[in-house]
This record gives C-alpha cells, structure tokens and sequence, in this order.
C-alpha cells in the first residue's frame, strides 16, 4: 500500500503520474472562509513549472490548475478542495530505450523490486513533475496562512549548486527573483550561469543546496517527542524528489561547534518577549517553535537522467549500458525552490491548526506572558 498522503488536520493526498493524462491534489482539512481562486494558485505554479529558463527541463506545461471542488462563491467551504492540473506536453517515446532497463541513481529499480511493474515514462510518480501538486496545495496553505496568521512569510532560495555557494555577506533577497536560480548574491548567480552553461551542453548534471525560511512564526508551535515541528519539516523536505538529506538551523555544522558557541543566548524584549542573541536552533527548540525564523535546509542530488553512458542492469539481470535522451533538468534543485516553499507552508499551517486545537489562545507563562 503506498502512502501518498502528508499533514496531520491540514492533510494533502497528491495523484497522477508524469506521463499520464493529470496529476493533481486533494485537501483535506482546509479552514472555511479562506478566499482562493485558480489565479491566486498559478500565481505559485508559474514559478516551479518547467520551460522558464534554459538551466531547466524544456518541456513545455503550462501547469493550468483547476479547482474542481470545496470552493464556493470564492471561498472554501471546510470540505475536502480538489485541484487538478492536466498534462499536455508528455513525450513517452523518449522513454521508449530505457523501458526494459535501470537508470542508476533513479528510482527505477526499486520501484520495480517493489511492485514488479513500473511506469518508465518519465518514472511515473518518482518524477519531480509530481511536486507541482505539492506547489497547487502549498499555494491553498499561503492562502490560508494570509487570513489565520498574516504576519508569516516563506522564502526560499538556493545557496550551493555543485561546488558553488554563495558568499553571505552579500546576501539580498531582492536578487533572488532576479535570476534564474532563485539565487541571492548576484554574484555567485552569474558565476552559477556559466557554470551550468557548460554543464548542460555536457549532458551532465549537477545537485543543488536550498534554504527555506519562514519568518513571524508564533513561538509555541509543534510538541515534544513525536510530534515535534522539525519532524514534520524534515519529513516534508525530504519527501521531495531527489533529496538526500535535510538540516534545522545550523545542522550538521552544530557538531563542531562548543556548548558555548551554539547556546543562543536569551534576553526580554522592550515588549516583554524574548529575543536571541543568534539562531544555531533554527527556530525550533524541542520540536516547538521558539518564534525566531524556522530555518530550513537540504540537499538535492544530480538528476539521473543524463546523456552520459552509464552501466546498468536489465529487467531479466543482463549487463547493459544505458543513455537517458529527453528533456530533463541539468540542475533539478532549481525548480526545487517553491516547493520547499510550498511544503513549509503545508507544514506551518498544519501546527498552527494542530495548536489551536490542542491550547487554543493558551501561551506559556515564565515570571510574566512572554509568549
């Protein structure tokens, strides 16, 4: 039994396989009275969907969402919202050579050590083109978080691709829709172009880091043990296709830092609230949101498919080799930027909706309400 389905009260059921004739999105658990329309939606899809820049995919959707249900006179109604998005521009005979192999890296093989069949047009549902439901979905979440909690915003942007980081220090989100990859040194991004330039002619591709952030966060949010808010988030994050691995605030780099280093010290706020004097947490201190910026982070891995010969196995076990021909991302982490918004978005909402249920309007108290 496959479990295609995410979120506790705020729950997202995505469908539909690359090749097929739709893909698409169920919601479960969306609050009534939140104003949304198809527009407010492609708003978010438009930025994921492929064709936008030469560094990805040259398949050409228009990733037209449709609302085909739980919205009434503009507003959703409490029932389930289902979201529809056709595909139009599928080239299944590109698949055609690899039907009886294995692509390595790929999920290929083990979709097929798993169920005995599997969709090689495109790779069915371990296609990245199924987290364009995650985006329509996430787009319903920011729509909801407008209304429930106005003063949260989510940005993503990439901070590594191959080799190449960013410098921080020249760090500006105003660069980050300026270039085709999402990238916040407009330095880095013109180094990143040539690079990738190479690369593409190559037939080769490359992985990715991105960083997500959600700033205005509530303190409070998420509960101990196993239902902490960076479970939830790392979770998420890596259910995306082809990443490898996820990281909260300073991660992985936390382990070479001393008690000292990584202790974000705590002081109170002229508005009685706490303030820190760094971020190592990430946001999160015990699975509960602290009400600084939840800093989210991962890594993506190469795309698979490439125009680079690669030994693999048959479906019967023989020896072959194999070269992957189509339209595929040379850096697939690019468009992975507004879906990690996406799936922040997904997640914050189900803890802010997990929250009300559990306290209500209750704050934690410590020698006055610094909640």
């Amino acid at each position: 039994m496959s479990i295609n389905t995410f979120g506790h009260l705020f729950r997202v059921t995505t469908w539909g396989e690359s090749h097929g004739p739709a893909l698409g999105a169920a919601v479960d658990g969306c609050p009534p009275g939140i104003a949304i329309d198809e527009s407010m939606l492609q708003h978010w899809l438009d930025l994921r969907k492929p064709g936008t820049s030469k560094y990805t995919t040259q398949r050409r959707e228009p990733d037209a969402v449709k609302i085909l249900s739980g919205v009434f006179e503009g507003q959703t109604t409490g029932t389930p919202v289902q979201l529809m998005i056709e595909n139009t521009d599928q080239r299944s005979k590109d698949y055609s050579e690899i039907m009886e192999k294995f692509r390595p890296g790929h999920a290929d093989i083990t979709y097929w050590q798993k169920y005995g069949i599997r969709d090689y047009r495109g790779g069915g549902r371990s296609s990245a083109r199924e987290t364009a439901a995650r985006v329509a979905a996430g787009g319903l979440a920011r729509a909801a978080l407008s209304a429930l909690a106005p003063e949260i915003e989510i940005q993503g942007f990439m901070t590594q691709i191959g080799p190449h980081g960013i410098d921080r220090s020249r760090f500006d989100a105003g660069q980050i829709g300026q270039n085709p990859f999402w990238c916040p040194d407009a330095h880095a991004a013109e180094a990143w172009a040539g690079y990738m330039d190479a690369l593409r002619k190559s037939g080769n591709s490359v992985g990715a880091i991105i960083e997500v952030v959600a700033k205005g966060v509530p303190a409070g949010l998420g509960a101990p043990i196993y239902g902490k808010l960076d479970t939830d988030l790392t979770a998420a994050m890596m259910s995306i296709n082809a990443v490898k691995g996820v990281e909260i605030g300073e991660g992985m780099a936390a382990a070479l830092l001393t008690g000292e280093e990584n202790a974000d010290e705590i002081f109170i706020g002229p508005d009685g609230k706490p303030v820190y004097s760094s971020n190592h947490a990430g946001g999160i201190l015990g699975g509960i949101s602290t009400g600084q910026d939840i800093v989210v982070r991962f890594a993506v891995k190469p795309t698979s498919s490439i125009l680079k010969t690669r030994a693999t196995i048959t479906k019967s076990g023989e020896a072959a080799e194999i070269i992957t021909k189509g339209r595929h991302d040379p850096c697939v982490g690019i468009r992975a930027v507004p879906v990690a918004e996406a799936m922040m978005a997904c997640v914050i909402l189900d803890h802010i909706l997990l929250n009300r249920g559990q306290i209500g309007g209750a704050v934690g108290e410590t020698r006055g309400r610094i909640g």
